[in-house]
């Protein structure tokens, strides 16, 4: 059996592919058309993308919790990279935990903190002032987090890199 970490990013990548694909002909079909059916068709696309996502995060953290044996998969993660002194991957980690969490669960903590830092991250939070990330985008849907190609990218990679960082320090772990 392949590991999940290794599966994670191609399986992504895969997706993403396919959803472009349907989006370029979609984008192709409004230009003689102003069907309601194909706006609804791009929206369908960015929410595909939001959940895919928050499974691929919420799929690790079990797997991390088996893997681990433990309650708290990321909470147990987070410990093992703070011993490898990895404090970047650490904070990239909790930016993402903080972002997949803003996507499930709406305004909160999670939310917070990414507004409060909202400058320094990879990825664009929608601000208390803000109504849109881009207006005008047809395909855009109510999200916190603007979840674009690259985000859902960024996930998979960070996922990686995780697994990486955790068979650094124990190389029995198959993650």
């Amino acid at each position: 059996m392949h590991q999940f970490s290794e599966l994670v990013y191609r399986s992504t990548a895969f997706s993403l592919a396919t959803l472009d694909d349907v989006k370029s002909k979609v984008i192709e079909e409004l230009q003689t058309s102003r069907s309601t059916k194909l706006v609804k068709t791009l929206q369908m696309i960015q929410l595909q993308k939001a959940i895919i996502a928050i499974g691929i995060f919420s799929l690790f953290e079990s797997i991390l919790q088996e893997k681990l044996s433990c309650k708290n998969g990321f909470q147990e993660t987070k410990k093992i990279i703070n011993q490898s002194g990895n404090i970047r991957l650490k904070t990239r980690f909790d930016d993402f935990i903080c972002a997949i969490n803003t996507l499930k669960h709406g305004k909160g903590r999670s939310y917070n903190a990414l507004v409060a830092k909202s400058d320094t991250l990879s990825f664009k939070v929608k601000l208390p002032e803000e109504n849109f990330f881009e207006e005008g985008d047809v395909s855009e849907i109510s999200t916190l987090i603007e979840v674009n190609d690259e985000f859902v990218l960024d996930c998979a990679r960070l996922i990686e890199e995780i697994s990486n960082e955790i068979r650094k320090i124990n190389p029995d772990y198959f993650i």
